[in-house]
Formats: structure tokens, sequence, C-alpha cells
């Protein structure tokens, strides 16, 4: 069976071809992405419908087609396939992205919000595989939870169920999400930074400048990445950094744990790369503060699938759609 997977993004939007069987899923063919930020939304869809039916002529005759599975960031309305004017995608007000892939394809075709996505692909081929209990957990630009409870995707009544990066732990500290304090202000790219300027400068106030950042100069071209090399190399200030961050996303995993009570949780992006550093703060408030039966049943594992959840998520949502309601033959 193949599936078509259209993943928009706020840095690029990219359109592959997949093929399932069993419980793997491979990617086929990539078409070249698209930077988002030198199209309109409308000149976006057009070149990603010519990407799709590049990839629709690729598949061989008498095939089973699962559909389109289109991979977005929240708000969102996957019921009405439309995309709500998320934050990354400045002018995506209300496009019927669903309506223009059928229409125009007359293959079958859902929208999902990409931690959702993310979720499912984690899950049937990743690292969540053989759960019936699993949260994927973003960790990049934004903050989100996936949830796969008893067996099925759960997206609440709006699809806004997860997000995690939402809630306020602190009154005063980062900005994430639009809030001051809240999970995504310490459990991000961005947030990280903004930890790490805020350090930095303390330690240039105190006359005790660190390697992570020797002067005021220095302090806007911090990032998550800068601060992760200055970790690795000892610097204690940027060690403190994501000793504070790996603190926090603990007791998002603890609440998590406590809630849904998971097998377990997949976590994205930063903690992926730098689980050395974050990790080991995180489980010290996981022992600390989620109950001792629903801590032991959960593990928590970096993402398997790494730099290509993005395109196998877009693909999931097509495989899992199918799945519930039915493809076509080519």
């Amino acid at each position: 069976m193949y599936a078509i997977g259209v993943d928009i993004g706020g840095t690029k939007c990219a359109v592959c071809l997949g093929k399932a069987g069993g419980d793997t899923l491979r990617i086929v063919h990539k078409c070249e992405p698209r930077k988002t930020a030198e199209h309109s939304p409308a000149e976006m869809l057009d070149g990603l419908l010519v990407d799709v039916r590049e990839c629709g002529a690729r598949i061989p005759a008498g095939e089973t087609v699962a559909g389109i599975g289109i991979s977005c960031g929240n708000p969102l309305d996957s019921q009405a396939g439309l995309i709500l004017s998320p934050p990354n995608l400045p002018g995506w007000d209300r496009i019927e992205v669903v309506d223009r892939f059928r229409n125009e394809t007359g293959l079958p075709a859902w929208l999902c919000n990409d931690a959702n996505a993310g979720a499912l692909a984690e899950w049937r081929y990743g690292a969540g595989r053989g759960c019936e209990h699993m949260i994927f957990l973003t960790f990049g630009t934004g903050f989100g939870a996936g949830l796969i409870l008893n067996g099925r995707l759960y997206a609440g009544a709006c699809d806004a169920a997860g997000e995690t990066g939402h809630v306020r732990i602190a009154s005063h500290g980062p900005v994430g999400y639009g809030k001051i304090g809240s999970y995504e202000a310490f459990c991000s790219g961005g947030g990280i930074a903004q930890i790490a300027r805020t350090y930095a400068l303390r330690d240039i106030q105190n006359g005790k400048p660190s390697v992570l950042c020797p002067d005021v100069a220095g302090l806007e071209s911090l990032t998550a990445e800068s601060a992760a090399r200055a970790a690795r190399e000892g610097d204690p200030t940027a060690k403190e950094v994501f000793e504070l961050s790996g603190a926090q996303l603990g007791r998002a995993l603890a609440m998590l744990i406590d809630l849904f009570n998971p097998e377990r949780i997949v976590v994205a992006g930063i903690f992926s790369r730098c689980r050395d550093l974050i990790w080991p703060a995180a489980e010290r408030v996981i022992v600390e503060e989620a109950l001792s039966d629903s801590r032991k049943a959960c593990t928590v594992l970096p993402c398997e699938l790494s730099e290509s959840v993005g395109d196998m998520a877009a693909l999931s949502v097509a495989v899992y759609y199918w799945e519930h309601g039915g493809g076509k033959k080519r």
C-alpha cells in the first residue's frame, strides 16, 4: 500500500511518497522541499499539488493508495480540514487544505496536527511500537504532546489535546507559547536560548563571564545548539542551563505519567540530540514527583525516527486514517 505525505511547517513544506506493509513504512521518494517564507499560502498549495501529482505518478498501476496525509502545527480543525492561523505560518488563515487536495487529486486526504502525526509515526514505526498507551513529545520550536490511548489517537474535542507547552509552571522566567514560565518556555529551542542569555548576562554582570558568552555583544547570538556545545566542553553555566531545562522536563513527564499512566513516553527534537545533558535532571525529578507504580510502568525514550519524523508523520496520518476508513486502487 502506498501513501503520500505532506508536511507543512514554518521553515519548509515537503511532500513524500511512502510504501507501507505490516509494521514497516518506507519512504520511496522525496520531493524537493519548498521554503515557506518564499511563497504565499495559495502559491505553496499550488506547488505542493505539483509534488503530490509527481508522487502519484510514481505509484504502480493496481496498487492500493491510502491517500494523502497532511501534518501541520496547531491551531487547526481536522474535521473541517482547515488550517487556522498557526503562529509559525503567517497568512495561513482558514486555509481549506483538505478539500483542495481531495478535489484536485481524487484521493482521500486527512489533516492532523504535527504532534499527533508524530505520535502516530513513533507508535507504529518507531520507539513506541507495540504499545497501547504512549505519549509523543515534541521538544524543538515548541513543546506539545501527541496521545495514543487504548491503541488509538486521542485528539480531544477541538484537536487541542496534549498542549503541554501551554501549561504555566512558574510566575517568572522565559517566555514560550505566549506565556511567561510555561513548559514550552523551559523545554524548547527558543526557551533554552532565553535561559542561556539570562545566565550569561548574570555572569557578565558579576564580573565572571563564562565560555558560553564572554561579553554582552554575544548574547543575542546564543542558541540551544551553541549552549549544548559549551556544556559538552565543560562550561558550568551552560551545564546549568540544561540542568534547569531538564528539571522542568522532568516535572512535565511526571505530570503526564501521573495523568495518563503510559507505557512509554517518546521525546523528539532537542531531547534526542542532547539527552546526555537533559536526562539526568529530568530523571531525578521524575523519581521525586511521579507516582511510584506509574513511574515503574513507563519508559522514557528518545525519538527513534529522528530527522525523518516529519515525513514519516505525514505518511502515518494517511495510513492510520485509511485503516479507519478505506482507500482506493490506482
